[in-house]
């Protein structure tokens, strides 16, 4: 029911440790309304061309104040992840950039544009015995992250990589993130698991697999990934008994990858009409063969056999268990923060803000909506 006015100040004056809290959370609510309002250009339901960003409910999120621990509800956006000054100053995300932006200046990366971000956020103040205390608070948190118990089965996996530039001495050499999702027996998303490697030969995704199962990882039906060999090989000797289904997203941009620009709208418009179909898409493959695109035609008679394991389960299923789409929005918001930097001055500062960026992304999925509904089998 909505709040009287002076409830908060009443409740006050009855218990005045309860009523504070009370009184604070309605307060930063409020602030976080006219954040949003502000961001988004518009008040919620209203019909303006100023309007940025359409709202997305609320998630909760605890903050800890003098008072204790309060929770408040954290607007999401459709379009943009929603920023408050609420919280701390700098969140665990900030942090992280902040650090690989100071550990780049004290190694010596001395650029235009490093000095630039250094000079902004007063980092040349820090030394570089505080910039690695800073690190370690962090560093433990990510690890804490990583290597929490999985203590839910495991229904569906989906795995993907994605690649940044990193220093290495002198030299900058380009580092595979390895990231692994679960969609739990309940419904719900979990990130599981990530790791940086050097590509994504079998072997570094065997190490992360065996990782996963050594904290309790079970009941993997079907996983969901890109065609790289490593990591259909890697699938196939650690989870006997699942299937493999190829990411249709990658298995369109592989078949188009080959197809000449004239020609690439039409074929996407087929391989969409058939991505559903498999006799069609066996019509496509022949109808490329004869147009003289062999390369596109291989790529589907290849896999056209891993393009329906996803049929095996629950209609309602379908569209979020064919693809790896789910991962996007972490390589995507990776790519957001890092673009300040360009380059990760160590492996450990990219784990560092990919971990910081897993861990946000994971509360939200945990404490919001079921991503599956698993009870219409």
């Amino acid at each position: 029911k909505a709040m009287q006015p002076l409830e908060p100040v009443i409740n006050y004056l009855v218990d005045p440790n309860s009523g504070l809290k009370q009184v604070m959370t309605e307060f930063l609510n409020a602030v976080m309304l006219f954040e949003a309002y502000l961001q988004s250009g518009a008040l919620p339901y209203e019909r303006t061309h100023q309007r940025k960003a359409h709202r997305n409910g609320t998630r909760p999120r605890t903050l800890k104040t003098r008072i204790g621990e309060i929770t408040l509800d954290k607007p999401q956006f459709r379009e943009f992840p929603f920023e408050s000054s609420v919280f701390e100053r700098y969140c665990r995300v900030e942090q992280a950039l902040l650090m690989i932006i100071a550990e780049s200046y004290i190694q010596g990366v001395s650029t235009r544009r490093m000095e630039e971000l250094v000079k902004n956020f007063g980092l040349n103040k820090l030394s570089a015995s505080e910039v690695s205390r800073l690190c370690k608070i962090l560093d433990e948190k990510v690890e804490e992250f990583l290597k929490r118990p999985i203590e839910v089965k495991i229904r569906y996996l989906l795995v993907d990589a994605t690649y940044f530039k990193v220093r290495c001495g002198v030299q900058y050499k380009t580092r595979a993130l390895l990231v692994v999702v679960g969609i739990r027996e309940d419904g719900l998303r979990e990130i599981l698991g990530a790791s940086i490697a050097e590509s994504e030969d079998s072997g570094f995704w065997l190490t992360l697999f065996r990782s996963l199962k050594d904290r309790g990882l079970e009941g993997v039906e079907l996983v969901i990934s890109d065609a790289h060999k490593g990591i259909q090989k890697a699938v196939e000797s650690s989870f006997l008994g699942a299937s493999w289904q190829y990411c249709h997203v990658h298995f369109s941009r592989a078949v188009l990858d080959s197809i000449s620009n004239k020609d690439k709208q039409e074929i996407a418009d087929k391989l969409k009409e058939a991505s559903d179909d498999e006799m069609k898409m066996q019509e496509l493959g022949k109808e490329l063969r004869d147009r003289g695109y062999d390369p596109a035609a291989e790529t589907i008679d290849r896999f056209r056999f891993d393009l329906w394991n996803y049929k095996a389960y629950p209609r309602v299923h379908w569209k979020r268990i064919r693809t790896t789409n789910v991962i996007e929005r972490i390589n995507k918001e990776l790519k957001r923060r890092s673009r300040p930097v360009g380059a990760f001055p160590s492996d450990k500062s990219l784990m560092r803000l990919a971990g910081c960026i897993m861990i946000n992304i994971n509360e939200e999925w945990i404490t919001g909506k079921k991503y599956l509904s698993m009870d219409e089998e």
